[in-house]
């Protein structure tokens, strides 16, 4: 629109929840519309909805359409010359107040319904109990090796909480782990601390159990594709590290191959060092297991294969068979082959 003088007036289309206007850099209103359906409260939602995603009400699109050089801008904004805006009533913000604590309660309900949240806290419980549970368990080794220095655990270092929470005194832990009594052992009290330490760590051991096992339920349910190719607890790891099945789903296969390895990666772009060729994924055996000059080539192909099977899942398609997985487990063993030894470096 030009002035009188020649000059183009810059046009404003303000909006809020209930109304829109359009007025110059002068403060003048030319046209605006006001909604008075703010009785009804699932309406009153879906327009607070419509603003939370960036998008315009009602009333908004007629005056665009009208003055289709205005500019829109929320209530609020800074940019905004000093106009009578259409403002709400009283009886329109209490309208108001009422939709947005029920669209709190709503967006609480979608949270704690939400599989990615929900995997996000079973697995950071998980880790975090299991450094405690492995803390637990160091010290309870060196406190029994203090007294039996002797005892050998081995593989049986996991049975060693329940065997002393079980045993009555020293002497009797010291026959079930077939080692000498030493000459000085634990006082009465201190002995009872040994015990009760142990019985902790084996009712510790249990809960992490479940915890994990909690965390393959949920997994196996929202990620199955994944899950069955991977396993749950490092499906749901990937899962957690990339903010979410459908973030996971959109990741290139060259980030996914790379999860988990962010401090080497950024390590690499600052100081020159060789990029890290996996993250998480190394915790799979077909890397894991695998000779160290062929794990780069696995890595490429286990990401590329759990790239897809990302997007199965996040798109809710046909779940993954074992038929599948045992054909990626063909294409690895084919890699092995084909590289029985390292290649040598030209000089």
């Amino acid at each position: 629109m030009k002035t009188s003088t020649g000059f183009r007036r810059t046009m404003w289309l303000w909006y809020d929840w209930q109304a829109a206007a359009v007025a110059d850099n002068d403060g003048l209103i030319h046209d605006l519309a006001v909604w008075d359906g703010y009785f009804d409260q699932r309406a009153v939602i879906e327009r607070l909805h419509c603003i939370a995603n960036g998008g315009l009400i009602q009333e908004a699109l007629l005056l665009q359409e009208r003055f289709p050089e205005a500019k829109p801008v929320i209530h609020g904004d800074d940019n905004l010359p000093d106009a009578d805006w259409p403002l709400p009533s009283k009886e329109a913000l209490d309208a108001l107040d009422k939709a947005a604590h029920e669209l709190a309660t709503q967006g609480v309900a979608r949270a704690a319904g939400d599989p990615d949240r929900r995997l996000e806290h079973v697995l950071r419980a998980s880790d975090e109990m299991r450094a405690t549970f492995l803390t637990m368990e160091a010290r309870l080794v060196e406190w029994v090796g203090l007294f039996l220095p002797d005892a050998r655990f081995g593989s049986d270092r996991s049975s060693l909480p329940k065997t002393v929470g079980d045993s009555d005194s020293l002497a009797t832990l010291a026959v079930k782990l077939e080692v000498d009594l030493p000459e000085d052992g634990p006082s009465k009290a201190e002995w009872k601390s040994l015990r009760e330490w142990g019985e902790s760590i084996a009712t510790f051991r249990g809960k992490l159990d479940r915890l994990e096992n909690a965390t393959r339920e949920l997994a196996e349910s929202h990620l199955p594709s994944l899950s069955i190719m991977l396993g749950p607890l490092l499906a749901a790891r990937l899962c957690v590290e990339a903010h979410g099945r459908m973030r996971l789903a959109r990741l290139p296969a060259g980030t996914v191959q790379v999860l988990g390895a962010e401090k080497a990666f950024f390590n690499h772009l600052k100081t020159g060092a060789a990029p890290p060729k996996h993250g998480h994924i190394f915790m799979h055996p077909w890397i894991s297991r695998s000779p160290r000059w062929v794990r780069g080539k696995i890595a490429r192909t286990i990401a590329a294969k759990a790239s897809i099977a990302a997007k199965v899942d996040a798109f809710e398609g046909e779940p993954w068979s074992q038929a599948m997985v045992d054909e990626i487990d063909k294409k690895i063993q084919q890699i092995k082959a084909a590289n029985p030894k390292p290649k040598r470096r030209q000089r």
